[in-house]
């Protein structure tokens, strides 16, 4: 410590005395600048895990300091016991166990953060000794407790008992007892224990005059019991007495915790009886329910459902199968429905509903999973429930009305918005089990209220309804319902006049697309719908998504209708209406309708809607660079790149086969140039120009390059007459300035290009130049996150240095290239040569990362280079590791001669099982950082 009472941070200055600690809490609590809160906590870490701490720890706890030096104190001791057990010499456990007991009983009516520690390390201290050296541990805290003495009152020794009872199975499974040692304990000894503390909770909850922080204490010492596993019926008593405490507003909310947890164990489905025994258990809950709905107490029926959810939700299959019980579990079902359809609007008015949704998956799943004649009988009693509960969701999913919903804030509406995904993604597994019927009886209702003249409906009303023939027709197959011709009519007459209702429409149109590719002729009627709203700015993400869907799906039967489309859509995108993503998908639904065209009408079309932007692209070049300028030339390549992506008139002539379109369509594209192609020569010289002034931009050049990425991909071959051109740019922007982008699109090139001798020369050329320049940049020792894979002839130099890379997934790269590459020495000798000249400098670099040069989490990636090592280089490999490992101190000072050879036999055994080798590794590594036998290692090696 310094003089000036801050902590110092020179190793000699590590004196951890009382006063010290004290002055490093005092410096953590209250000293005002951050950075010497840092060091302090830094400095008190140290502290806590030091041998020193067994002798201030207890000094710590002293009466006369204050809570948060007492607490430190309390921290330390758990430390020590939890972590370092094993530098406690066996001869101290009892006076150690003594002490503690001796503190908890002083806290026990002092602070409460400190005596939970204290408790916790005790517990810890159990957890250590049980069942060998302290046996009957719970006994002991029990006995020891109830003797009177000390002069600590009853009530305050039986709080004190109750909160080291209720910590010992949570410190239990927390702990970092060894996996051997957690079986050991939890099955041989807190197993018995239970014995012992559950007859002291039923008479303390039993008992009158038990005063409400006792039951409440017991009540949580049972939720932590049971999440050890404690058999159901051996909790049977308790659990039925936590239902005697839920109508005692203050025991409530622990009542319901301890209750759920018992019958959420995975073990209690085995306890039917005791299951059957709970059944009316919770339907007595149910006027509790209905009082606390009427009366707006939305925490109590929250609790009361969780309850009945999870008997319900754990143990549906459990109690189906107690056919002569099924009143009482369809009571039950009845009672989730309840609380699926509380009244109110989620999550403004409540918050309930939502936790029931998972139970009717399960409920479906159970029935679905009998036999087909069991599965008969529960069908005719559960499919009305079903029926009944898509009336119920849809209801759930009705929105407010605009005024209350406009008083909504961002975060409750986005909340509604989800609740309503998950809405329908339970109507869409509930049509798994009603099938058709429940279209049928959706377009019903919907038919209902659209043609009812009498009675004017809520817009909320026909919205829902087409939420869920959405929700369904999202994901299901409908084009063999003959009820989607009759929606398509209903949709028509809808008054739309909410953007809610609005958006619902568009998005079920996009969901019919495939329906509407089968049905062409309707699409007369829904496109005028999609390309009105497409200028509305509010209904951006439904419109263009729909008209995305209807491009990719009926693109050709779209030709007709092209015309306008594209003149729609230059006409909103002009006007800036949307979004930049939106925009891209505008894009990319032009592409798929373009697609479909001949030529000449591809090229006309592309004409008119990209000449503006290519002469704002024009003017934008001449501009001296700035970021309005950058924002607005990075939107354009943006629009041009998502346009390539999905314009491919090569699979005009596979798919249009399948197509109810006519016959004209199926003629092949004509010979010469792509469309794309043509408009990229166009524009290519203007892309240079740009780059030219933007090179060092990584944004623009990550831009320019995914205009011809998207293309490659998409055209493939058709891209030929660009190669040149394309390679002689990449080529120079490479050498210029390096960027990952330029990596990316030529890794694309090559992976294309390569095997064909015409392409070959610039392919080949660009390939040695990225090559060369990159290599130039390792030797530079520039780290970059990108790596491009390297040829045979730059394997001893880009490869092996990146295998040294700090970065992990540039290490991670180079690892797989390796695994890919040893496989071929037996098939390319100039693989094997170059194997044969440098394996031995990949397996001194993968033993160096091995040896602590790399992080522990990338073992597994040099464990593989080492295993395809030995399993295609075998011979090589005997000679390469006895010289390698023969080096002093190589690759770690802390490994042997003896744990070097035993490892050198380990690998070379193992050609067959890469699990065996990764485990190898594992060990191996431990022992080169001198981490091998400690705690960690064995969480390392699980």
């Amino acid at each position: 410590m310094e003089t000036s009472g801050r902590i110092a941070t020179t190793p000699d200055a590590l004196d951890f005395t009382v006063e010290n600690v004290e002055k490093g809490l005092h410096q953590l609590y209250y000293d005002p600048n951050i950075e010497n809160k840092n060091l302090a906590q830094k400095w008190l870490m140290q502290a806590q895990v030091s041998p020193q701490a067994w002798q201030f720890c207890w000094a710590l706890l002293s009466p006369d300091k204050v809570p948060e030096i007492q607490y430190f104190g309390a921290s330390a001791l758990h430390t020590k016991i939890s972590r370092y057990w094993s530098d406690i010499p066996s001869d101290q456990y009892e006076t150690l166990k003594t002490q503690l007991f001796s503190q908890i009983a002083c806290f026990s009516s002092g602070s409460k953060m400190v005596l939970t520690r204290l408790c916790v390390a005790l517990a810890s201290l159990a957890l250590n000794t049980m069942p060998e050296v302290w046996p009957g541990a719970v006994p002991e805290m029990v006995r020891v407790f109830q003797e009177e003495g000390g002069g600590v009152d009853g009530r305050a020794r039986c709080l004190a008992l109750l909160e080291l009872l209720t910590v010992l199975p949570e410190e239990f499974q927390t702990s970092r007892l060894p996996q051997y040692r957690k079986g050991q304990v939890r099955g041989s000894a807190l197993g018995r224990e239970w014995g012992s503390v559950c007859p002291l909770l039923q008479q303390l909850l039993r008992q009158g005059d038990s005063p409400g922080a006792v039951k409440a204490r017991v009540l949580r010492c049972l939720s932590s019991w049971v999440l050890l596993d404690v058999p159901l019926s051996e909790s049977e008593g308790l659990v039925e007495d936590c239902f005697t405490a839920l109508p005692d507003p203050e025991l409530f909310d622990t009542a319901v915790e301890a209750i759920v947890n018992a019958i959420s164990q995975p073990d209690s489905q085995r306890y039917v009886n005791t299951l059957l025994k709970l059944v009316p258990q919770v339907l007595s809950l149910q006027e509790q329910l209905r009082e606390a709905v009427q009366n707006g107490d939305m925490e109590t029926s929250h609790g009361i459902c969780r309850i009945a959810v999870a008997l319900g939700e754990n143990h549906s299959r459990a109690l189906l199968e107690q056919v002569e019980h099924w009143q009482g579990f369809l009571a039950l079902v009845n009672m989730i429905m309840f609380c699926t359809g509380i009244p109110g609007h989620y999550p403004v008015n409540e918050t309930t509903s939502s936790l029931t949704l998972t139970f009717w998956y399960t409920l479906q799943d159970d029935i679905m999973s009998f036999d087909s004649e069991r599965q008969a009988v529960y069908l005719q009693v559960y499919r009305p429930v079903y029926f009944q509960l898509v009336d119920v969701l849809l209801h759930k999913a009705q929105f407010p009305s605009d005024q209350e919903y406009a008083s909504w804030s961002s975060d409750e509406k986005e909340q509604f918005r989800i609740y309503r995904v998950d809405i329908s993604d339970t109507l869409m597994y509930v049509y798994e089990m009603l099938g058709a019927e429940l279209l049928s009886n959706l377009y019903e209702k919907l038919g209902r209220i659209l043609t009812n003249t009498e009675q004017a409906s809520s817009w909320q009303h026909t919205e829902a309804l087409l939420y869920g023939f959405q929700s369904i027709a999202e994901t299901i197959d409908v084009n063999y319902s003959d009820v989607i011709p009759g929606l398509i009519g209903l949709l028509l007459r809808i008054n739309i006049n909410n953007v809610q209702l609005a958006d619902t429409v568009m998005f079920t149109i996009g969901a019919l697309a495939e329906w509407l590719a089968d049905h062409p002729v309707m699409l007369s009627s829904v496109l005028p719908l999609v390309l009105q709203a497409l200028g509305n700015p509010d209904l951006s993400v439904s419109s263009v998504s729909t008209l995305k869907k209807i491009c990719r799906e009926c693109k050709y039967d779209l030709p007709p209708y092209a015309s306008n489309i594209v003149a729609v859509s230059r006409e909103v995108l002009s006007k800036q209406i949307h979004k930049t993503s939106q925009c891209m998908w505008l894009m990319q639904a032009l592409g798929f309708l373009l697609s479909a065209l001949h030529v000449e009408e591809i090229l006309r079309n592309l004409h008119s809607l990209i000449t503006p932007y290519i002469q704002q692209l024009e003017k934008l070049a001449d501009e001296t660079p700035n970021p309005s300028n950058k924002l607005a030339i990075i939107h354009i390549l943006g629009l041009l790149s998502n346009l390539f992506t999905t314009l491919d008139i090569s699979k005009q002539e596979d798919e249009s086969g399948e197509s109810t379109a006519p016959p004209v369509k199926t003629a092949p594209p004509p010979p010469g140039p792509n469309p794309v192609v043509v408009v990229l020569q166009q524009v290519f010289a203007l892309i240079q120009t740009v780059l030219s002034k933007w090179l060092n931009d990584s944004q623009v050049v990550e831009a320019v390059c995914a205009i011809f990425e998207k293309s490659v991909k998409t055209l493939l071959h058709d891209f030929a007459p660009m190669v040149s051109q394309l390679s002689e740019m990449l080529g120079q922007m490479y050498s210029t300035i390096p960027q990952a982008s330029a990596l990316d699109l030529t890794r694309q090139m090559v992976h294309i290009f390569a095997r064909e001798t015409d392409h070959f020369p610039p392919i080949k050329a660009l390939f040695e130049l990225v090559t060369s320049v990159t290599l130039s940049i390792f030797q530079q020792e520039m780290c970059i996150w990108m790596f491009l894979i390297p040829s045979p002839l730059s394997l001893s130099s880009v490869g092996l240095l990146s295998l040294k890379f700090p970065e992990a997934p540039t290490v991670k790269s180079t690892c797989l290239f390796f695994t890919e590459l040893l496989p071929r020495c037996s098939d390319m000798p100039p693989v094997a040569r170059v194997v044969q000249e440098n394996g031995k400098l990949l397996l001194q670099a993968v033993l160096e990362a091995i040896g602590g040069g790399s992080s522990r989490s990338l073992m597994e990636q040099f464990a593989e280079v080492l295993f395809s090592l030995n399993k295609h280089c075998f011979p090589l490999l005997t000679v390469w590791l006895k010289e390698a490992l023969q080096a002093q101190g190589f690759p770690s000072t802390r490994v042997t001669t003896e744990q070097k050879d035993t490892f050198t036999q380990q690998i070379l055994r193992e050609r067959v099982n890469k699990r065996r080798v990764k485990d190898i590794v594992k060990e191996f590594t431990l022992v080169c950082r001198g981490l091998h036998g400690t705690e960690y290692a064995a969480e390392y090696c699980l």
